[in-house]
């Protein structure tokens, strides 16, 4: 599937722009990240896009999130690899298991750590993206009453990776940066 097949197909399913965002910013770090460690950006890439598909069909029911999405993602063809990494980006669906590939590592942070950078970024005057310095977001995730509602034992699985936290904050607000534009932000 081609991205911008995903994307209309992300669209039928997901309506509020600011969730559509979060999944375009979600690709935006995976493709970076699939880079970094030699994966196949383009997969990844579909994997952050599309991670979030069925968020507003299980209204943010953490037992049943991702539950519809794999359904949706297999009568839409998608590799399974793709399908997994999605499903295991919300463990408390699955009954117990747990990320061990790094594709589910990757998505799992990924995506978690776009809630985080766009927090920050909302809270400088200009509101821009390229205004945010990695410091910024760093000294912000040891805040835990800052975007309180972020995991930030997700965020830190970037270390699994091979990545400290200063290098993934790096990688992912470059990435965030560089989709400005899109993200509005």
């Amino acid at each position: 599937m081609n991205r911008a097949v995903a994307l209309d197909l992300l669209r039928t399913y997901v309506k509020n722009e600011n969730l559509v965002k979060h999944c375009l910013a979600s690709e935006a770090v995976l493709r970076a990240l699939a880079a970094r460690l030699n994966a196949d950006a383009d997969l990844w890439g579909l994997a952050g896009l599309l991670h979030d598909i069925d968020a507003e069909l299980t209204t943010g029911d953490p037992g049943r999130h991702t539950l519809e999405a794999e359904r949706i993602l297999k009568e839409n063809g998608l590799p399974p690899g793709l399908i997994e990494a999605v499903k295991m980006h919300n463990e408390a669906a699955h009954g117990g298991l747990r990320r061990s590939d790094p594709f589910h590592r990757a998505l799992a942070a990924g995506e978690t750590i776009t809630g985080l950078i766009t927090a920050t970024a909302l809270v400088y005057p200009d509101r821009k993206l390229l205004s945010v310095k990695t410091s910024s977001v760093v000294k912000r995730m040891k805040d835990k009453r800052f975007a309180a509602t972020v995991d930030r034992s997700i965020i830190l699985e970037c270390e699994v990776l091979g990545l400290n936290l200063e290098e993934f904050t790096e990688l992912a607000l470059g990435a965030m940066q560089a989709a400005a534009p899109e993200l509005g932000l």
